[in-house]
């Protein structure tokens, strides 16, 4: 099984571990499933920082280190990712949820 993470679950995953349902803290402490994370997700996380919508880090070795802790692979944005974004329907209009719920299609 593979699970890509969506912004908020990483965000949970990160640094507010209370907030993930019990479902979500099993499927994060099971090794046996492939945990990835878009590089969607950390522009996201990047730019809320920045312009302070959200308190974390401005520390890339933060990131590099908690991503390495949750186990997690990258999956970067691809021409069919990309492409992916025509066949879903506009019931989410954020570009950085749009990304990856194409990019979760794509990879299945």
């Amino acid at each position: 099984m593979r699970l890509l993470l969506d912004t908020h679950a990483l965000l949970f995953a990160l640094s507010q571990t209370e907030l993930l349902s019990p479902k979500g803290r099993r499927l994060l402490e099971n090794a046996e499933i492939e945990r990835w994370v878009s590089v969607v997700s950390l522009w996201e996380i990047a730019i809320k920082v920045q312009i302070g919508k959200l308190s974390l880090p401005l520390d890339t070795a933060y990131y590099y280190r908690n991503l390495e802790a949750l186990g997690v692979r990258t999956l970067a944005v691809t021409v069919e990712h990309s492409l992916g974004l025509l066949r879903l329907p506009l019931h989410h209009r954020d570009p950085f949820d749009r990304l990856v719920i194409a990019q979760a299609q794509v990879a299945g």
